[in-house]
């Protein structure tokens, strides 16, 4: 429990240390967001404001992870998946800057990127952690062995939708990075009553930590942005974690929020593209409440609260199912 507490307290120190410097590196340099014309009007006066902030969240808890974790196996895994999603992020952030758009990496390598780790991190569980291409469905005492190629696939959906579901929470100032600190809180509790996962629940902790000193300076106004370097990162970690923890199926309800958000882009777009019609004023949904006259604060502090419920709700569920 020692080494839990003293993981994010290190994480969290080091990115409050960092972060400063950083952003001061940052201006000087005029690596700042450039913001989509599509988006809130309220949204262009942010244009400027430095990104790849999730450069910090990760050097953060570099040092205080692999200097007391064990090197498990599993958790190195979760680690190179979450630094491996946050280097294609770092290359769509560093595109848009150089390009001085805000399109980035092309979908196609993002697609490729996260097909090889994905495959990387679908090899290391069934052959190297000894886990079974088995989906337990923890809300009921059932499981079905998929076999393994239909495990690969899995293992891809859930790294491709983590990732793209945190990326595109990350739409208002410190909503991603206190959602993210949520959602990795609770899978630091289900490792750490699991036997044998406390490196993952270290790993965990540690990004909880990044997360909440990263707030500091992200919440709003924010002085910084996460930039896909973060979004991609810490989906990635929350996929990998999914996996290596079996409750894939469960992360719908853990990640509840960014579900929801996913979900109301894909309702958005079937909906104007089939009958001619928004369901929304816009896409994904905290947008829609920005629309309404919402504050970014209001929203912000909502969204962390259904956050907070599913991931109590997805831990009561795992709790369970193990017997606890």
């Amino acid at each position: 429990m020692g080494e839990i507490v003293i993981g994010a307290l290190a994480s969290m120190l080091i990115c409050l240390f960092l972060s400063p410097r950083f952003i001061v590196f940052l201006r000087g340099r005029e690596f700042g967001q450039n913001i989509r014309e599509e988006g809130p009007a309220g949204h262009q006066v942010k244009a400027g404001t430095p990104t790849m902030g999730g450069l910090i969240i990760f050097a953060a808890i570099i040092v205080p992870f692999l200097v007391l974790s064990d090197h498990s196996v599993a958790a190195m895994t979760v680690f190179g998946v979450a630094l491996g999603c946050a280097s294609l992020g770092f290359a769509d952030d560093f595109i848009k800057i150089v390009k001085r758009r805000s399109l980035g990496l092309s979908a196609r390598y993002k697609l490729l990127g996260q097909v090889i780790l994905a495959l990387g991190l679908w090899w290391v569980a069934r052959h190297e952690v000894g886990l079974e291409p088995v989906i337990f469905f923890r809300i009921a005492d059932f499981s079905l062995d998929i076999g393994p190629v239909a495990y690969f696939v899995l293992v891809f959906l859930v790294i491709a939708g983590a990732t793209n579901g945190v990326n595109l929470t990350d739409g208002l100032d410190g909503l991603a990075a206190g959602s993210s600190a949520i959602v990795l809180m609770t899978y630091t509790a289900i490792c750490y009553i699991t036997v044998g996962q406390q490196d993952l629940a270290l790993l965990a902790v540690c990004l909880v930590g990044a997360c909440v000193g990263f707030l500091w300076f992200n919440a709003f106004p924010a002085s910084i942005f996460m930039g896909d370097t973060g979004s991609l990162g810490l989906g990635g970690a929350i996929g990998a974690l999914a996996v290596m923890t079996q409750t894939e199926i469960l992360l719908i309800i853990i990640g509840g929020i960014f579900v929801i958000e996913a979900l109301s882009v894909l309702i958005q777009v079937f909906s104007f593209k089939s009958f001619g019609k928004r369901v929304l004023l816009m896409a994904p949904l905290h947008h829609h409440f920005e629309m309404m006259a919402w504050s970014e604060t209001k929203i912000m502090l909502r969204f962390w609260i259904i956050a907070a419920v599913c991931s109590g709700v997805g831990f009561s569920i795992y709790q369970q199912s193990i017997g606890g």
